[in-house]
């Protein structure tokens, strides 16, 4: 891996060293731009089958490693130099200039690269589904009766699932990827309103009509027109108080 070029734009406007580089070569110069107080250490590139975009660094017994998604083996030049500041600025606490993780967010919001992301996802990724029905609710009821009464019956269903644990912090997602809403089984008890649980649940399905805004370098979840459209429910305060209370 070491050893593989990367790609550089066709238009010509890079004229630098970043010709002909292999992302080692590329992290021992951004290494040397950082100037931490040591030596260059031995440095490893690895690009690994990962489910998600994500990258990790680490220094051991003098080597740092650098383990990448390959979704980023074919990235430009640029690309990589910047994801290169980020990691080794983490690693060894530098601050990184804006324009590196500008740059870097660019790139994974281009719709091509979401593309190729998502369908990696859908096949390397795991994704654990325990069907609608729970102990005290069942999700089909519930998003059958949300949709008719908010989005006039017009939302595909997707897949429902209740999560492995009751987590207190994750209470509800939507997986694109997977096209999967999955609700916090701490909703799926006896005690639990069901104005809580139908917030959620009105929530994660606003994620099917509102998508995410990927127009800038920062992905936007929840746009104006999504927060917009959550003022709807009817007993939004009262379910986020009982949800502050869970």
């Amino acid at each position: 891996m070491e050893g593989r070029p990367l790609g550089i734009p066709l238009d010509g406007a890079l004229q630098s060293s970043l010709f002909f580089e292999t992302p080692a070569q590329i992290c021992e110069r951004v290494f040397r731009e950082l100037k931490p107080r040591t030596a260059v250490p031995r440095l490893r590139v690895e690009f690994c089958r990962f489910a998600n975009p994500d990258s990790f660094v680490r220094l051991e017994d003098g080597q740092i490693t650098m383990r990448v998604s390959d979704l980023l083996e074919g990235a430009p030049a640029p690309v990589f130099e910047a994801l290169a500041f980020i990691l080794l600025g983490k690693l060894y606490r530098k601050p990184v200039a804006r324009m590196h993780t500008h740059r870097y967010r660019l790139y994974l919001n281009r719709r091509d690269v979401r593309r190729q992301a998502n369908l990696v996802r859908q096949i390397r990724g795991r994704k654990f589904l325990s069907g609608p029905q729970g102990e005290f609710y069942n999700l089909d009821e519930v998003f059958a009766r949300i949709n008719r009464e908010y989005f006039d019956g017009l939302l595909a269903s997707p897949q429902l699932g209740w999560s492995r644990k009751a987590s207190r912090s994750m209470l509800g997602h939507f997986d694109p990827a997977h096209n999967a809403i999955i609700i916090s089984r701490i909703f799926d008890r006896r005690e639990v309103p069901k104005a809580a649980l139908d917030y959620v649940m009105f929530h994660e399905m606003l994620h099917l009509q509102h998508p995410v805004d990927h127009s800038r370098a920062r992905r936007c979840v929840h746009t104006r027109e999504f927060r917009e459209a959550e003022k709807r429910f009817p007993g939004l305060r009262e379910a986020r108080e009982i949800i502050k209370r869970l």
